[in-house]
């Protein structure tokens, strides 16, 4: 009875049993807080966080309700922008160290360690690689050991993490090995040709981190082709990854295909996002019934580059009669500049005086505005109307609920959009100074 009665009450702090996540930021005035989510294939959970102590220290305790798995420690804002990886065994304390300049660094783990010794080994085997290239050094015997040397560190690491979840990310690094000398150009043929032979798109575990994203935006990014353009050369990368992933899960392909897409949203390549759109992503948007996700596929391609602006209603008058007319009927301007304005932003009430000063240093009607003012009552806009008789003004009524707006994609204030003659979109400034650039003369370049 007394042992029984002893398990009775060690029963739940057996079963409450930490483990912890401790660390130390540095430096350690530019971190406040630590946030903790476990990863899974398709989403993350929030699980905890911590606030980072004035020495930059901080802790997360982990109990038996935190299973196995990849954990994610965000420690600033955008949380996509920062954070990083952590594998969790469920059986050891971790330990580390970061900093924004060195990364983050290992000191208490034997899975995560294991992961950053077999990348240390492999960067500074691919190194040797690459000088032996690049000093086109002839010793055939030095790069059959460099390579010998490499085949038997993939299969010493392999070995010593059999039973590990960091097995799984060993083996999808596996990198090409050539069974006999090649010259640099074929060896870097071959790299390309076998970058995914061991990524398995179904793991799980590697469905559950950053790694599938990374090694995608690494191939993407990364292979390049004399022959071809930068747009093609991405157009036929993008081709190849989904050839890979096309067995995966619609979930994963989702995730995986709209973080490229967004990549290459933020790099301005409007037309490789709407490649990755119109011949993968709005499909699985369909097969998941993924309505917003199609919407935003179609509203960032009709504003893109090169196509009509979204037409809407505009009053004009005209022998003192007030008269509608739509954007599309505008007649007379080389250039028409969109801005969307409110009389209550601050950032707007600075740039549109700076605006109608600007466009005023053209010939009549070279440049015209379009100012779409996005309020929630007139009567202080309409006030404000009056300073800029040179501009067509449009009352955009319910302000962030506006159809106009919306058709934009307008999220903030002032947004600009110029468009040519016909009504095509040629820039969308991200601000007024960006504006100001594209009507500058572009200077020749002397010949020295």
């Amino acid at each position: 009875m007394k042992r029984l009665f002893l398990i009775t009450l060690l029963l739940p702090s057996l079963l409450l049993a930490q483990y912890s996540i401790k660390g130390t930021f540095s430096p350690a005035k530019d971190y406040n807080f630590a946030l903790l989510y476990k990863v899974n294939p398709t989403i993350s959970d929030y699980v905890t966080n911590a606030a980072i102590g004035e020495d930059g220290s901080f802790e997360f305790k982990l109990d038996s309700t935190n299973t196995k798995g990849t954990y994610r420690l965000v420690y600033a804002v955008p949380q996509e922008d920062y954070n990083f990886d952590i594998i969790y065994n469920g059986k050891e304390d971790i330990e580390l160290t970061f900093n924004s300049e060195t990364g983050v660094e290992f000191t208490k783990s034997i899975e995560n360690k294991l992961l950053t010794s077999y990348t240390n080994s492999m960067s500074m085997v691919t190194q040797s690689i690459g000088n032996y290239f690049s000093q086109e050094s002839k010793d055939t015997k030095a790069l059959k050991a460099i390579f010998k040397t490499q085949r038997e560190t993939q299969e010493n690491f392999e070995k010593a993490a059999k039973g590990t979840r960091v097995l799984s990310f060993i083996k999808a690094n596996k990198p090409y090995v050539p069974e006999n000398i090649e010259d640099v150009e074929t060896y870097i043929n071959n790299l390309k040709d076998h970058y995914f032979d061991y990524v398995d798109f179904n793991n799980p575990i590697l469905q559950s981190s950053n790694f599938l994203e990374e090694r995608i935006l690494n191939y993407v990014f990364g292979m390049s082709s004399e022959t071809k353009d930068e747009v093609e050369n991405y157009k036929e990368n993008i081709d190849v990854v989904y050839g890979h992933m096309k067995t995966a899960p619609k979930e994963v392909q989702r995730i995986l295909l709209f973080d490229l897409w967004q990549q290459m949203a933020d790099l301005r390549q409007e037309s490789v996002s709407n490649y990755i759109s119109e011949n993968y992503l709005m499909d699985i948007a369909v097969a998941l019934n993924d309505q917003q996700l199609l919407q935003s596929l179609i509203l960032y391609k009709n504003l893109s580059k090169g196509t009509v602006a979204p037409n809407f209603d505009i009053e004009i008058k005209e022998k003192d009669k007030l008269i509608t007319k739509k954007l599309t009927d505008l007649k007379g301007a080389e250039n028409y500049i969109i801005v969307f304005w409110s009389s209550t932003c601050s950032h707007c009430l600075d740039e549109v005086p700076q605006l109608q000063k600007f466009v005023n240093t053209f010939e009549k009607n070279k440049v015209k505005v379009v100012a779409i003012g996005l309020e929630d009552e007139p009567y202080g806009w309409k006030n404000l109307t009056y300073d800029y008789p040179e501009f067509i003004h449009v009352y955009g009524e319910g302000k962030w609920d506006n159809k106009i707006g919306d058709a934009y994609g307008v999220s903030s204030t002032p947004t600009y959009f110029i468009l040519d003659k016909d009504k095509k979109i040629v820039a969308k400034p991200l601000d007024f100074e960006v504006l100001k650039e594209f009507f500058e003369p572009k200077e020749e370049v002397k010949e020295q």
